[in-house]
């Protein structure tokens, strides 16, 4: 082992220095660690339960990997199953809970409480002294994760063995200072998340007032001092008194998308683009439809019979959760959509006032009853618009690009600062669990 002062590590945070001397820990991902500390494997730490159930016992509470959140480890027990029906493991208070599937392995949750969990999570229970804290922490150390991820096989569901992690090296310190690392990154987490809750808060604030800005122009229009009359319509009220009340059928038609096998999917140069509902929430697809993963040529479409939709449609999700999100998008170029879209095409309308039209309309409220959500043609045909005149349309969507763009900028700058602050708070956990900052005074500071 060498010693050596760490001078040129980078830390989260200049208010916390370094060790004095450092060693080699003789792990690539893990680096140097302070002389003092001990290079264990995680089975000599904190061993892993092997007590198995067939069946969950009643009333005993249950963690799936969906009750435990990325990175946080914060445990969200509010909906539990009725049934479980795969294998499960017990747990007790103390114990450290772990996902061992690649797409959750940054899952790592401290109950204080007993229960059971799916047999896709490992439950491990900290030895003597140590802490509970303390080795939930190292289990959400990126360099870990990003280590362990190397390590899964399997290709549906990519996995690490309990053996692989059970024989995983974490760097120990005296359990006294577990403590102590532990109780900082609870003070100092804590801190960053009531700081992300905020920001989440905000970015709902900036949306109602995106929508009611929206609502206020589709429905009442822009000149405050206009007369009005009722629509007709109970959940519209009054409109101006010189706009129609029609269904939108009367201004334009809708067509669902077509069904596209998955031989077909993944050619991108082909002239026309195929959008999947998915597309929708892909970045740059944020408002207009631009980016692309699968295009078919017009024969192809006609073989498969995909409608190719002409630009200025307004895509939407029709069926399922995707339809619950309320996105609207507006396509640019001729394009065929999934049979899980439909596309309203405007005639007799603007196309742009009518993306905000329908982006007025809560599709969850039309929907169909039922477990799995659903609009058809028919429904959205007869459903009720108040139409302006066409120089009121295009003043009415200039009107809210302008303003929407402004609140958009402002939740995406919202945003970046919530990614920079979950960005610190996990080279925190890291820095402070591998011992690339001293944290041991830091509880005496404010």
């Amino acid at each position: 082992m060498t010693r050596s002062p760490l001078k040129t590590e980078k830390t989260p945070d200049q208010r916390f220095k370094p060790y004095t001397v450092y060693k080699d820990s003789g792990v690539e991902w893990l680096g140097k660690i302070p002389m003092r500390w001990e290079l264990k494997r995680l089975k000599y730490v904190a061993p892993l339960r092997l007590e198995k159930l067939s069946t969950k016992p009643d009333e005993a509470a249950y963690v799936g990997l969906e009750n435990v959140e990325s990175w946080t480890g914060r445990l969200l027990l509010d909906k539990q199953p009725e049934t479980v029906d795969s294998v499960v493991a017990a747990f007790c208070p103390g114990d450290v809970l772990f996902g061992k599937l690649r797409p959750y392995l940054a899952k790592a949750a401290r109950p204080d409480f007993a229960g059971v969990c799916t047999s896709e999570i490992l439950p491990f229970r900290p030895s003597g002294e140590n802490s509970q804290s303390y080795v939930t922490y190292c289990l959400l150390n990126a360099p870990y994760i990003k280590w362990l991820e190397s390590l899964t096989y399997g290709t549906k569901m990519p996995r690490v063995s309990p053996e692989q992690v059970s024989n995983s090296f974490m760097p120990a310190p005296p359990p006294a200072e577990q403590r102590v690392i532990a109780a900082f990154l609870d003070r100092e987490t804590a801190k960053i998340d009531a700081l992300v809750a905020k920001k989440k808060m905000l970015i709902e604030m900036l949306q109602e007032k995106r929508m009611a800005l929206i609502t206020r122009a589709v429905t009442k229009g822009l000149d405050p001092n206009v007369p009005m009359k009722d629509s007709g319509i109970e959940w519209l009220g009054e409109i101006p008194e010189h706009w129609r009340s029609l269904a939108l059928k009367r201004i334009g038609d809708f067509q669902a998308g077509a069904g596209f096998p998955d031989d077909e999917q993944g050619i991108q140069d082909e002239e026309i683009p195929f959008f999947k509902v998915g597309d929708m929430g892909a970045p740059g697809n944020e408002r207009e439809m631009l980016v692309h993963q699968h295009s078919v040529s017009r024969a192809t479409a006609r073989r498969l019979g995909a409608f190719v939709f002409p630009a200025g449609t307004i895509v939407f999700a029709k069926v399922g959760a995707a339809l619950l999100l309320n996105r609207r998008r507006l396509v640019t170029r001729p394009s065929c959509i999934d049979n899980n879209m439909m596309g309203f095409m405007p005639e007799h309308c603007d196309s742009e006032w009518a993306m905000y039209w329908l982006s007025e309309l809560d599709m969850g409220e039309l929907a169909n009853p039922g477990a799995v959500p659903s609009v058809n043609e028919g429904q959205m045909r007869d459903s009720p618009a108040a139409i302006p005149p066409p120089s009121e349309q295009r003043a009415c969507a200039a009107f809210l690009d302008r303003e929407t763009s402004k609140i958009d900028a402002l939740i995406t700058k919202v945003r970046e600062a919530i990614d920079r602050l979950k960005e610190y708070r996990t080279a925190l956990i890291s820095a402070a669990v591998t011992g690339k900052i001293d944290v041991r005074d830091a509880l005496d500071k404010t």
